[in-house]
């Protein structure tokens, strides 16, 4: 059965189970989860009729964060800063399969910031993060899996900020 992008969002909810991903490809969606009013808003836009495209990053991924950050967004306080980044990782209205994608110069986000693309090496990169897993299709889009967390500028600077505030 293929798998809802509203509940395999790697950042929101449970690992993405992908259907006829070849046995080659190690990279896996993230199993790291959000918190729970991050994770039902997130989910929330992605149980719309979408389709969506989701950008959702591996465990490595989450291992190039700044020290603290990860913990610094999952606090409560910082809700609407972990939904604005977990909406930078989703394409509203479209199934960009990786055809589409390595023609466009960028995408637009839920969040309303686009995610510039670049094709390098042949690699598939967005806004610096590489593709390391495409088309992998969901009930209501597709789910490219990508090995760095996309921060919108605004939220990156802050994440930093705060990461190193606290001493991390």
């Amino acid at each position: 059965m293929l798998t809802t992008i509203a509940i395999s969002l790697a950042l929101a909810a449970a690992p993405i189970t992908m259907q006829g991903a070849p046995a080659k490809q190690a990279a896996k969606p993230t199993t790291t989860t959000a918190s729970t009013t991050a994770k039902s808003t997130i989910v929330e836009t992605l149980s719309g009729k979408g389709p969506f495209t989701v950008l959702a990053p591996t465990d490595a991924a989450f291992a190039k964060l700044p020290a603290g950050t990860l913990e610094m967004l999952l606090k409560p306080e910082n809700k609407k800063q972990l939904v604005d980044i977990l909406s930078y990782h989703v394409v509203p209205g479209v199934a960009a399969y990786s055809d589409a994608v390595v023609k466009m110069t960028e995408v637009p986000t839920v969040l309303g910031s686009p995610i510039a693309v670049k094709v390098v090496g042949g690699k598939v990169m967005l806004n610096g993060a590489t593709v390391v897993a495409a088309d992998v299709e969901a009930t209501n889009g597709v789910i490219h899996v990508v090995d760095t967390v996309i921060l919108p500028a605004s939220a990156g600077a802050k994440a930093q900020v705060k990461a190193e505030e606290k001493g991390n």
